[in-house]
């Protein structure tokens, strides 16, 4: 997606990321709509089934822009709040493709989920699937529900992103499943369609998924034997946006080995699908240096790119003006939070000038969504480059003064 041209300035698909922090200022979000079809494009023929649906993840990036572009490229949505349902419900989408999941759906927000005839519930708990029957009988209707079982399967992530542990918060556990027979079949008012996982995020390996797998298909015959009739299994996302992940073939291969090919299969990818479709541009502001550290002072903080600061996720940082003549120093790129922790990358080999502009990369998920205006700083704006053309597609927070009613 980036690369430097003839004149050393580093593009996006072939517009200088100099120009775009002219003309929109920074911090500033910088989308490629290109790699966002090319991604979709690699999912979408990886498959080689009649019946599946990728409901992309829209926590990764929700921005009202790309959700659009992927309604009209065919995708379904993974939602994990009424929020991010009446975002995807503004682009058009067709809520039997809405799948709802979450540990912590309210009562309002499962209302407004029937309201819209979503296509599935992803239900965490049996006080979930309780709620769910109790307020869709209220209205006179069937919900459809998968039950998301937590297999107790070590992906090898992030403690903060590991879902699939008897330790995390999410789903209920496997073993635990087919002893809710009688519950669910005394709850007149859902319908238990599917069976649901997502193991964690930034998984390098396909060995967890085709695990994780396994172990739902065979759930799935169990839940057969006792007089369910499963036509949906939904593996999650979680593959890494790194250059040591499989590839979107392996990953799909290793979920259709064992799936049934006449249940429908769904993934929910969000940084796959938008990761390396995004960088953040900052600005140095100081160079600060002693015999103990490089600090390179930047105009980005953890309040605009959250994630080194919270899982130390490491995105690499590109100088927008290529310096190779120049002998690089160690720095610490940080930003003007009053922290320790707000940093965007430590210990990088940078030729960099006061002033210079950066491209913090990959950041094309979990960037935005997780900002914040900590220290009264306002949110970045965002831009999406498209044949050429960059367009402005979120402003940047202006009035912070601005009292809440």
């Amino acid at each position: 997606m980036t690369q430097y041209d003839s004149d050393q300035r580093l593009t996006v698909d072939g517009t200088a990321l100099e120009d775009v922090a002219r003309e929109f200022g920074t911090p500033c979000y910088v989308y490629s709509a290109k790699t966002l079809r090319e991604n979709w494009a690699r999912f979408e023929s990886a498959f080689q089934r009649q019946n599946h649906l990728i409901c992309y993840a829209v926590k990764a990036n929700a921005n009202p822009a790309l959700l659009r572009s992927l309604k009209e490229l065919g995708a379904g949505f993974d939602i994990v709040s009424a929020g991010e349902l009446d975002m995807v419900l503004s682009v058009g989408a067709d809520p039997r493709t809405i799948v709802f999941s979450g540990v912590g759906k309210t009562r309002q927000e499962i209302v407004h989920a029937l309201n819209h005839n979503i296509g599935h519930f992803n239900v965490e708990s049996v006080a979930e699937l309780e709620r769910i029957n109790e307020l869709a009988g209220a209205q006179n209707t069937i919900a459809n529900v998968a039950i998301r079982a937590n297999p107790d399967i070590d992906a090898g992530t992030h403690p903060y992103i590991a879902t699939g542990l008897e330790q995390n918060k999410f789903g209920i556990p496997i073993a635990e499943v087919p002893k809710l027979e009688k519950t669910i079949k005394r709850l007149t008012n859902i319908s238990l369609m599917g069976l649901a996982c997502h193991i964690g995020s930034q998984i390098e390996k396909c060995e967890p998924f085709a695990e994780a797998a396994l172990s739902l298909e065979q759930l799935r015959q169990t839940m057969t034997e006792l007089g369910f009739e499963i036509t949906s299994m939904d593996l999650g996302g979680g593959l890494a946006a790194t250059a040591d992940a499989p590839t979107i073939n392996e990953w799909i291969d290793a979920l259709e080995t064992t799936i049934p090919p006449d249940v429908t299969l769904k993934i929910e990818p969000g940084r796959s699908m938008v990761g390396n479709t995004g960088v953040l541009l900052t600005r140095v502001e100081y160079l600060k240096q002693s015999d103990a550290k490089n600090f390179a002072i930047v105009d980005a903080g953890m309040n605009d790119f959250l994630r080194p600061a919270l899982y130390q996720g490491w995105h690499d940082i590109l100088n927008c003006r290529l310096r190779d003549q120049e002998q690089p120093l160690t720095w610490d790129v940080v930003g003007p939070v009053c922290e320790s922790g707000d940093f965007l990358g430590k210990e990088r080999q940078l030729a960099i000038h006061q002033d210079d502009l950066l491209a913090v990369t990959c950041a094309g998920a979990y960037g935005y969504v997780m900002t914040s205006t900590y220290n009264g700083r306002p949110r970045p704006a965002e831009v999406l480059i498209d044949d050429g053309r960059a367009t402005l597609i979120r402003q940047r927070q202006k009035d912070l003064a601005e009292p809440i009613t």
